[in-house]
């Protein structure tokens, strides 16, 4: 939390006005911001400045490791955040590519589950990682990514946080997590909760103690329309201690997670937080 908060004052102190031309709104911006989650000691890093909704950013990451591409398949498991991208982003409702209401297009998951070759074949990259790991093997490329540039306009949205990195030193897995553009008031909260949980999961499906997430974000930013509620109301509260996450030990395989698991499946415990705050989404 205290390093979350410090990145928001940075923001606020330091940020440069910078015109958005997606979303038509302009954000207080800086570059450059470093954060590290402590997962091997279980420090699950859930906002408690305001109260955050954990269980749709994990939804959210189910659905990248399945490498869905329909918005009404991440409301199927909980997660509504595609929705709007899907199907209000004007942009991509004039795209000839679009498959009709809720498709997202060749984005994120389907990157990392079907990178297309130009053979027309499809290379898994969370099988390739999976199974490295799974049999103690770093070869210094355990990477999954979803940046694509070739097949952006095949796409509702450019990936965000974009590429994992995992790395294994003894028996104990890391996670390096690259993220090109951070909505800080709100998306931040998505990704910090997804890199602790997706080096959970890979740590626990391929018999390794996590380790840490290091978290590098590029363009962090605050929308000037939720400048007034960070300023002036969650930086003016006092954090809580980090809770703690619980993940079904059931879960083994990359099977599993394709398959069963849901969010019934994850629990945290210890979380006390500050009223909500409804920051602006810009679409």
């Amino acid at each position: 939390m205290k390093a979350y908060l410090a990145l928001c004052q940075r923001i606020v102190d330091e940020g440069i006005w910078v015109e958005n031309q997606r979303t038509g709104i302009r954000c207080l911006t800086v570059i450059n911001a470093d954060l590290t989650y402590d997962v091997g000691n279980n420090q699950f890093p859930l906002i408690t400045t305001r109260k955050s909704f954990y269980k749709s950013a994990i939804a959210e990451l189910l659905g990248y490791l399945r490498g869905y591409s329909s918005a009404a398949q991440f409301r199927a498991i909980g997660c509504n955040t595609w929705n709007a991208n899907a199907n209000q982003n004007q942009a991509w409702l004039q795209n000839p590519n679009r498959r009709g209401e809720d498709d997202m297009g060749r984005v994120y998951g389907v990157q990392g589950r079907a990178w297309q070759r130009p053979d027309g074949s499809h290379l898994d990259q969370l099988r390739k990682v999976v199974d490295n790991l799974s049999r103690g093997i770093d070869d210094r490329a355990e990477i999954m990514t979803f940046y694509n540039p070739g097949e952006f306009e095949l796409g509702c949205l450019r990936p965000c946080m974009h590429t994992h990195t995992f790395s294994l030193l003894g028996d104990t897995l890391h996670l390096t997590s690259y993220q090109r553009s951070c909505d800080v008031p709100l998306g931040l909260n998505f990704n910090q909760i997804q890199c602790f949980v997706l080096l959970a999961l890979v740590a626990q499906i391929t018999g390794h103690k996590a380790g840490f997430a290091y978290h590098k974000i590029v363009n962090a930013h605050i929308y000037e329309n939720q400048l007034p509620l960070m300023r002036d109301v969650q930086l003016k509260r006092e954090p809580y201690p980090s809770p703690q996450l619980s993940i079904n030990p059931d879960i083994k395989t990359l099977e599993d997670l394709e398959t069963w698991v849901s969010t019934d499946d994850f629990s945290v415990s210890g979380y006390r937080h500050h009223e909500p705050i409804k920051y602006p989404f810009a679409v």
